[in-house]
């Protein structure tokens, strides 16, 4: 709370004041009875709006909706605030509140946000957008609550509510997907590597009576128990989208906002999908879902912070490498979004394109040589690869890449 007198308050304050001084020392009590009012007055007008503190929240009722949250980076959201009187509240104390929100910078744009205001007898709402500028949970709220005296010379200012988080997925945008290539015979979607068998498949544990060499040995030996391929031709070919996460920028969400369109295209396609961030398999934070739907597969890049050294990245990139077989069970389809990779993180991704095929958009500008060594010997491991410089167009770049340019 923030009790303090207005302009005019401080105005009266001080002429009252001066004036009392003045009759003090001419022994004027006229002049003294005259400065010592507006004195008084300003005192009752902070005691009135003091005891009537909106900030207690004394019979308010604060409400707030948010429609879309989530909301995608470069989408407006419209956001619906209301605040109530509860029964037995005087109406005078609503009508005398004067309402501001607050709202993130990544909400507002650094600008004051203007609301529609709409008052009825015991409730006041206001509505107004909020832009999504950056990807991420920023806050919004709570209202800053100003109540003023009916005389105009003090004024409470307070919070009002609670803060709330509104959530920012990165901006995709609808990639078509290319069926008779996630759907063909793994020989024909993948040329120049050692293609999975046709009872390859997700894995799922093994029962009495299922044939040994169906066994998915390397999974078994790591879970502690028997795990065979079902048939794959019985759904749809599982996909698992990578991302090699690089320093924060416009790089990593560039990557982030083509893999997760990749992701729920090839979702809503029908694909068991999953999305490997690339913050490591042995980190904590990281999850592994069964069956992540369209939302999780959003959710899993709110919160990615990117890599700020190469080293980290790659150790997070070979340890999700390292769980492919866990998510895919060794015939999925891989879509990677990489940078620049080292001798290590080439070794692993073409070890990748031994069993299973393989696309990837390698992050770099046509002159980047780092970028264009890692491409090559992606191709030459069987990778059907394309690289683009961040900033691209994401909807050409996964049309190169569909398309087989590279």
């Amino acid at each position: 709370m923030r009790l303090r007198p207005t302009r005019r308050g401080t105005g009266m304050l001080v002429l009252g004041t001066a004036v009392a001084a003045t009759g003090t020392a001419f022994g004027s009590t006229d002049l003294l009875t005259i400065g010592t009012l507006p004195v008084l007055l300003v005192v009752l007008g902070l005691l009135a709006v003091g005891i009537g503190d909106p900030g207690r929240g004394r019979g308010l009722r604060t409400r707030r909706a948010v429609h879309p949250d989530p909301v995608h980076v470069g989408r407006s959201a419209d956001v619906q605030v209301e605040v109530a009187l509860a029964r037995g509240t005087s109406r005078a104390r609503l009508a005398d509140l004067r309402l501001r929100e607050q709202a993130a910078v990544e909400l507002s744009g650094g600008r004051p946000l203007r609301a529609t205001v709409s008052r009825e007898p015991r409730a006041v709402r206001l509505r107004y957008p909020v832009q999504a500028t950056r990807r991420g949970r920023w806050a919004l709220g709570p209202l800053i609550v100003t109540r003023t005296d009916p005389f105009g010379v003090a004024q409470v200012r307070a919070t009002l509510g609670e803060r709330e988080t509104v959530t920012v997925w990165p901006a995709v945008v609808d990639l078509p997907v290319p069926r008779e290539l996630l759907v063909a015979e793994p020989e024909r979607s993948v040329v120049g590597a050692r293609s999975p068998a046709s009872d390859d498949a997700a894995l799922r544990d093994y029962r009495v009576g299922d044939d040994l060499r169906r066994v998915h040995w390397p999974s078994s030996a790591r879970r502690g128990e028997l795990v065979v391929r079902s048939d794959e031709r019985a759904g749809m070919r599982p996909v698992t989208v990578l991302l090699d996460q690089c320093a924060p920028g416009e790089a990593l969400e560039w990557s982030i906002s083509l893999a997760a369109s990749a992701a729920i295209a090839l979702h809503g396609a029908g694909h068991p999908t999953h999305l490997l961030t690339g913050t490591g398999a042995d980190d904590p934070r990281a999850t592994r879902l069964e069956a992540p739907s369209r939302q999780q597969l959003l959710e899993a890049t709110v919160d990615l912070a990117g890599h700020g050294d190469t080293g980290t990245a790659q150790r997070a990139l070979l340890a999700e490498i390292r769980g492919l077989d866990d998510t895919d069970g060794g015939s999925g389809l891989v879509v990677a979004v990489l940078g620049p990779q080292g001798a290590a993180g080439r070794a692993a991704l073409a070890g990748v394109s031994q069993t299973r095929p393989g696309w990837a958009v390698v992050r770099g500008a046509d002159d980047d040589e780092a970028a264009g060594g890692t491409a090559r010997a992606l191709r030459r491991a069987g990778w059907r690869v394309v690289q683009a410089a961040p900033g691209a167009d994401l909807a050409a770049t996964w049309w190169r890449l569909t398309g087989g340019a590279a």
